[in-house]
């Protein structure tokens, strides 16, 4: 029971924790700031080292270093005590790092009293909301409060006001190799030419291959399937190109599902494969069954 009043009191707490702040807009001058708490030095800050969010583009802080300059910080940032005269930032890293780069000794703070598990998730979901993650960091973000917080995928969606099945495709990214989510993360690769490589033989060479010509998701997926149908005995199994359509079907039944789909069509019939990884997902697939009879 208190880990589902957690659950609901985490959607609250985001509105009472950063709602106030969206009703500045980036555009607006100083003089209209929310006010904060009190004005904190900057030496005094530091991040959440579990936030998930690890990349931040230097051409963009230094933009905003500049507006800053300019106009000062319109957004505080979020932050609580965790030591004298030290603070943690729950939001706002991004806006701490260009006051720094602005030069600014001191930065406006809403102070707020929460515990690790309550940062963490804040971290978390105040992050995917504001489509500030790449693919890879908002899987890992998933990933952690799953593991260490009991959350299922139907609770994250309703956290984050997102489908389950956005959770499953986002969680898929994390059983690529290394070196097809360091592509992933630089933003070299889209979520979706990755997930089209996930139940390939050599997802690295493919997503090489997708890069180096420069593939649109659609054909990536064609070059999936070629790979897979040519994955066996090319003597009991000879490769077979799908049809586009077939191909489009399988991607949209994956993206709503949040698995992997499987359709081998033939003039006299043919068959849907489900691929699941979990009894949790087998469950899922039988309680949605089960619910369309």
């Amino acid at each position: 029971m208190s880990e589902d009043n957690s659950k609901r009191r985490l959607g609250r707490g985001l509105a009472a924790l950063i709602g106030d702040i969206e009703k500045a807009e980036p555009s607006e001058p100083a003089t209209v700031q929310v006010t904060a708490d009190r004005r904190i030095p900057v030496e005094f800050i530091s991040r959440n080292p579990r936030n998930p969010r690890r990349h931040f583009e230097e051409e963009d802080l230094r933009d905003l270093a500049a507006s800053v300059r300019q106009h000062g910080i319109v957004q505080p940032v979020v932050v609580r005590t965790i030591g004298e005269q030290r603070f943690e930032i729950i939001a706002g890293e991004r806006r701490w790092r260009a006051a720094q780069l602005a030069g600014l000794s001191e930065v406006p703070a809403l102070i707020r009293d929460v515990d690790d598990r309550t940062a963490l998730e804040i971290a978390i979901v105040e992050n995917v909301q504001r489509a500030d993650l790449n693919p890879l960091e908002e899987a890992n973000g998933y990933e952690l409060l799953m593991a260490e917080h009991g959350y299922t995928q139907n609770d994250l969606g309703e956290i984050i006001g997102k489908s389950r099945s956005h959770v499953a495709n986002s969680l898929r990214l994390l059983k690529l190799p290394e070196g097809v989510r360091g592509m992933l993360a630089d933003g070299i690769l889209s979520a979706g030419h990755a997930r089209a490589l996930i139940s390939t033989p050599d997802p690295l060479a493919l997503a090489q291959t997708v890069v180096q010509k420069g593939l649109s998701v659609r054909e990536a997926e064609k070059l999936a399937q070629k790979a897979i149908d040519g994955g066996g005995s090319r003597a009991s199994r000879p490769a077979r190109q799908k049809d586009a359509d077939t191909l489009a079907l399988e991607r949209s039944l994956s993206d709503r599902l949040g698995l992997a789909i499987t359709i081998d069509h033939k003039s006299d019939g043919g068959q849907i494969k489900i691929a699941y990884s979990s009894l949790d997902q087998l469950d899922d697939i039988c309680r949605r069954l089960e619910r369309n009879p």
